[in-house]
């Protein structure tokens, strides 16, 4: 079993802010493949979603606690290192611009807060991450990254711009096709041929 998880904020109030990027791209991969309707799993603190990837099955998973705790959906179901090199987990990344994602296994949490809780929940790193960017960029592509910890939270907690939000259906698409060749062709392949640009 192929474990997706979106990581986000409960609730409408956060629904296309930046720290939601996570849902927002895994909603896009939902609608291209076929997967069971969101439900409420109280037991993981989640909605969750089933399906298949070719032949391969995936569960997907939007924790409902807020982005702090979001290792509480997962302590009971990853229980061992086979399956949390099954996990896949999906969220915004401050030091990319919102052009691009890049794929990554077996990193630190790099201080997001919602990877931080799921090492704790799962006791380890080795897991896949795609990292999805927020922050806006210059002409020449040079970071224009918030600084200071108020600047920072208002920013992640900020919505999308409109034009934000069609740069990210563009990267929805790429984001679903990386996912697809993740599960079907391995974390590998996936790496080499998203992570080059």
């Amino acid at each position: 079993m192929n474990y997706i998880v979106a990581l986000g904020n409960p609730g409408e109030e956060y629904k296309n802010t930046r720290h939601n990027v996570g849902r927002v791209v895994l909603e896009a991969f939902v609608k291209k493949n076929d997967f069971s309707d969101w439900v409420p799993d109280k037991k993981l603190k989640a909605l969750s979603s089933e399906g298949k990837i070719g032949n391969e099955k995936a569960f997907l998973i939007e924790p409902e606690t807020f982005m702090n705790k979001s290792g509480l959906s997962l302590q009971s179901i990853i229980t061992s290192k086979k399956k949390a090199e099954n996990l896949v987990v999906i969220h915004d990344d401050l030091d990319l611009p919102i052009v691009k994602f890049k794929i990554s296994f077996n990193k630190s949490s790099g201080g997001h807060r919602g990877v931080e809780s799921i090492i704790k929940a799962i006791k380890t790193e080795a897991f896949t991450r795609v990292r999805v960017g927020i922050s806006p960029s210059t002409a020449s592509g040079k970071l224009k990254k918030p600084k200071g910890e108020k600047e920072v939270g208002d920013f992640i907690l900020g919505e999308f711009k409109k034009s934000e939000m069609e740069t990210l259906k563009k990267i929805s698409k790429k984001v679903s096709d990386a996912l697809e060749m993740l599960i079907l062709e391995g974390r590998e392949k996936a790496m080499g041929e998203f992570n080059k640009n």
